[in-house]
């Protein structure tokens, strides 16, 4: 997992309430395991036009929004199923953190676990938010829990287990990894029975 301790960047804004994981990526795109190639069917359904060519009011198609890595988004994004293909999709497209209202439990942790940092802020710092212009930048900054717009600065929670995770860029597998000589003496002390 790259390691998050601060983000500057520019953010678009999709501010729509209850954007579930099959908005997010739908089903049909379900079938591949390796984390990557998602990017480029987010929000398919939004994205493109039944005839498969860009939805240009889509606002990830206009040109201004192409290197966004921050996601402004409304309240219980990341509902419905669960999915972890929606938050590969996120990751691959280039987001790196996504500011909402609420996330469902199961996304807000898929994220935690994938690399995207899941920010809860109430609705009168993302109306802030969701004034940004394109060429306008925002940073987050995860030591000190803060968002930084113009001269706005929010602060948001996260677990501090899950904090020095993303900091440290690292996820279950490294986390276990530090106790490989403890489970290396454990496997050895085992009896065998085979």
């Amino acid at each position: 997992m790259e390691a998050f301790v601060r983000e500057t960047g520019r953010a678009v804004v999709i501010p729509n309430d209850n954007i579930n994981t099959d908005i997010i990526l739908p089903k049909q795109f379900l079938k591949n395991i390796l984390k990557t190639g998602f990017g480029k069917d987010l929000f398919f359904d939004w994205r493109y036009n039944p005839d498969g060519s860009l939805n240009e009011t889509f606002e990830l198609n206009k040109p201004e929004h192409q290197e966004a890595s921050i996601l402004i988004t409304g309240n219980d994004f990341g509902s419905g199923s669960s999915r972890e293909h929606a938050v590969w999709a996120l990751t691959d497209y280039g987001f790196r953190a996504v500011i909402g209202g609420g996330f469902s439990d199961i996304f807000y942790m898929n994220s935690t676990k994938n690399g995207l940092l899941p920010i809860v802020l109430p609705e009168e710092n993302r109306k802030i938010l969701r004034g940004i212009q394109a060429d306008e930048d925002i940073q987050i900054d995860l030591l000190e829990q803060t968002v930084t717009y113009k001269n706005h600065t929010f602060h948001f929670d996260i677990n501090s287990q899950w904090k020095e995770k993303f900091i440290n860029g690292e996820d279950d597998i490294d986390n276990t990894m530090k106790y490989k000589k403890l489970i290396s003496a454990f496997e050895k002390q085992r009896p065998n029975f085979g």
